[in-house]
């Protein structure tokens, strides 16, 4: 009984080991295809081949997108001679600038491609589209008639906004009318406009320069006369007007950059004309030292371009139009001055080594006039300096100085300006020497400190 059992296991035994193990066929390869390697060439389409690597995040997307742009750059961009683009200043770079834009505007709105394959190495996507360049060309047609309609119209509003005394608006119709077209800068087609067969792009951009060419920019008075009878302040009136063809148009809501020297730096201030074209600035506290002083005012370009417009391609288009200006030479009339002076070395006349003549001097550069009799002036400034004995040390005396100032308005009698120095040291070998060392540094500290508060004061 027992032999039997074995005998059974065993057969058993054989019966398993002899039955055949089940295996996963291997996936089936997958030809790599002759587009990979080698970049199809055709006369009726362009081609665009475009490759991701599978662990980018959508592979099939970007390697569509590749592929499209990589469609695009078979689009060729030409610059025709005659053309705008061909024209314009600096054009060499911004050609390169305007064919990059034009190639990736181109690449964002393809239409009418077709994927001719995909194949997947195991690592990276590939993919291969095309666009028929008939098709292409018959899309292109389209959209240009488009634009070109849009601008049309858009160079017409401009024209009425301007017969309405509106340059703002008509500026903005007109360079949106140029913007519509920015994809054919390159090119010289020529088109029916107002009677007459003309290149619109080189139309529109000729519109624009003579719409600011026809600005007339004025200022009232033509020299601005700064006195202290008016407290160095003056008021300018602005005009702006567009005048074309023997006739005139006030400006109204017309941006304007105004500026001029200030004693803390270049003073710029911005204005728009109200509806008479007119528009006001009060020029006041004006820097002394500046080798130009002139109140400059100019039409604000970048103010008349709404900000909703690219700024990559407006500015090389202002960047050709001379923005009109006007000019007016500031005449700073400084008071007339008579001084008082009492300057004392230890009680007595301190002479030639005074502080009266520093401030002479400094007064003079900056277009004071000193005069002899009081009733002659303006202004009356009073000066007292003298010294003070402050001991002896090791065979050396001190000697301190104090000096105050102050400005009257003659007329008035109002104190304008009051201040000084108290102390200032002087070491030598006796106290007359000492208090005119004193003076010295008296001199440099009036120059330094004492002159420039009050012209603070007085402008």
């Amino acid at each position: 009984m027992r032999g039997a059992l074995l005998v059974s296991i065993a057969l058993v035994v054989g019966c398993k080991t002899t039955r055949p193990t089940a295996v996963t066929p291997p996936p089936p390869t997958v030809e790599r295809p002759s587009w990979v390697d080698s970049r199809p060439v055709t006369g009726a389409y362009y081609v665009g081949i475009g490759v991701a690597p599978k662990s980018s995040p959508d592979p099939l997307e970007s390697a569509k997108k590749n592929a499209l742009n990589d469609l695009a750059s078979e689009i060729s961009v030409t610059v025709e001679g005659n053309s705008l683009l061909y024209t314009l200043d600096s054009r060499s770079h911004f050609s390169e600038n305007y064919t990059s834009t034009v190639r990736t505007r181109t690449s964002e709105q393809l239409e009418g491609f077709e994927l001719v394959d995909s194949w997947d190495s195991g690592t990276e996507h590939w993919t291969y589209y095309r666009l028929s360049k008939a098709e292409h060309a018959r899309i292109k047609a389209e959209r240009k008639r488009k634009a070109f309609d849009q601008a049309i119209d858009l160079h017409t509003r401009s024209a009425t906004a301007l017969a309405g005394g509106d340059l703002r608006s008509a500026f903005d119709q007109d360079l949106r009318a140029l913007l519509a077209i920015r994809d054919h800068w390159g090119e010289a087609d020529q088109v029916e406009l107002e009677g007459r067969t003309v290149n619109l792009a080189n139309e529109l951009y000729t519109d624009l320069q003579r719409l600011i060419a026809d600005v007339r920019l004025g200022l009232l008075p033509e020299r601005c006369e700064l006195t202290y009878a008016d407290h160095f302040r003056r008021e300018l009136l602005i005009s702006a007007r567009f005048q074309r063809a023997g006739s005139t148009r006030d400006l109204a809501q017309l941006p304007l950059m105004i500026s001029f020297p200030g004693s803390s730096g270049m003073v710029h201030a911005q204005k728009n004309t109200d509806p008479d074209g007119q528009a006001r600035v009060t020029v006041e506290r004006i820097d002394l030292a500046s080798t130009t002083k002139e109140v400059v005012v100019r039409l604000d370009m970048e103010d008349l371009v709404n900000a909703d417009l690219d700024p990559v391609v407006v500015k090389p288009l202002l960047a050709g139009l001379a923005a009109p200006e006007a000019r007016a030479l500031i005449d700073v009339r400084m008071p007339k001055v008579f001084l008082r002076v009492t300057e004392n070395n230890f009680g007595k006349p301190a002479g030639a080594g005074g502080v009266s003549v520093a401030l002479r001097e400094e007064l003079g550069l900056r277009g004071f006039r000193f005069v002899e009799r009081e009733s002659e002036s303006d202004m009356v400034m009073k000066l007292d300096a003298d010294t003070r004995e402050g001991g002896t040390a090791s065979g050396f005396f001190t000697a301190y100085l104090d000096v105050t100032i102050s400005y009257l308005d003659r007329r008035t009698g109002d104190l304008i300006y009051q201040g000084g120095k108290q102390g200032l040291k002087g070491v030598q070998l006796t106290y007359e020497k000492a208090g005119l060392e004193a003076y010295k540094k008296g001199a440099q500290d009036l120059r330094n400190e004492l002159v420039p508060a009050l012209l603070n004061a007085v402008l």
